[in-house]
């Protein structure tokens, strides 16, 4: 048994199809189905249902995939004990970010890390919760900035920091005149949301919720904060930013900005990863450059954290 065999085996799992694994694995189909057979016949059982299409594991090859699993991590922990001893702060990183929070935090941080750590090999790509947890759990990212708390006891959570929501209220709706909002004047219906896809819809519906509104149509929803913004200036209908949003707003749009009172409703952003991660340095030192970062631009304690999980009917 070689460690080897075993991401072969992983990578079929994963994909359920050999064809499919061979190419993540860099390799030839005959190569993988050579050496997962091998591995096969080591063991004298099967860990793969042939006859199924898709390729299914069998009973025994589920358990043997858990312990696969932990062993490949382990291996590669070894790789990440040396690089901590040598302090080598470099290799390929792979980030996943939310699509609410990717354009607004992303140009704030990204220059300073690529310039203080050259030698790691930083790729990004914007996903939603849901894929990222899905990501993180295959292995498949590294770590993931997203709207938090998840709940989810195989993820861990530090927080980066507390964005507010910000009321955009166009010239003819009923709360232009307030300059400042409370939640409670809020009015789920005329409100204008984000796309099902997005967890900062659910932030709003949560806020909502909590003072009563449930289960109301919702008229317009989009994929962009946007275009949310010219909904509402067309008197559509108000929306909510998250503060950082509100930064790249026009100065002649800004007369549509409205602070929320005190405790100012919140969703709370951290830098999340699975909890067998190998790379926590390089996950120390992305936290310590968006910490400095985003000290001197959100400065905000009386808030009052909004989840971004969707509630339970009935709840």
């Amino acid at each position: 048994m070689t460690i080897t065999q075993l991401k072969y085996v992983l990578a079929v799992a994963e994909y359920k199809n050999f064809t499919t694994a061979s190419k993540h694995c860099f390799v030839t189909q005959p190569t993988l189905s050579m050496q997962i057979q091998k591995l096969e016949e080591e063991f004298d059982t099967q860990i793969f249902n042939r006859n199924k299409k898709p390729i299914q594991l069998t009973e025994v090859g589920k358990k043997i995939i858990e312990q696969a699993k932990i062993i490949v991590d382990e291996s590669n922990r070894i790789n990440d004990i040396i690089d901590q001893q040598k302090g080598f702060i470099g290799g390929d990183f792979r980030l996943g970010i939310i699509p609410t929070v990717m354009p607004t935090l992303l140009p704030l941080f990204l220059k300073t890390f690529i310039k203080k750590y050259p030698k790691v090999n930083l790729k990004i790509e914007e996903i939603t919760t849901e894929q990222i947890i899905k990501k993180l759990t295959d292995g498949h990212i590294d770590v993931a900035i997203a709207a938090t708390p998840l709940e989810n006891d195989q993820i861990k959570e530090r927080v980066l920091y507390y964005e507010p929501f910000v009321g955009f209220v166009p010239a003819e709706h009923r709360l232009f005149k307030n300059k400042t909002l409370a939640v409670e004047d809020l009015q789920i219906e005329d409100i204008l949301l984000l796309e099902d896809s997005h967890c900062f819809k659910e932030n709003v519906i949560n806020l909502c919720s909590a003072i009563g509104f449930k289960n109301q149509h919702f008229q317009i929803q989009s994929g962009s904060f946007d275009t949310l913004i010219k909904l509402a200036k067309e008197n559509l209908g108000m929306t909510l930013l998250p503060y950082l949003q509100t930064l790249d707003i026009s100065d002649k749009d800004t007369m549509y900005l409205r602070p929320f009172n005190a405790p100012v409703p919140a969703r709370e952003i951290s830098l999340i990863y699975h909890k067998s991660q190998l790379k926590i340095q390089l996950i120390e030192s992305l936290k310590s450059v968006i910490d400095s970062v985003i000290r001197g631009v959100i400065a905000f304690n009386d808030v009052k954290i909004i989840s971004p999980l969707q509630q339970k009917k009935g709840a």
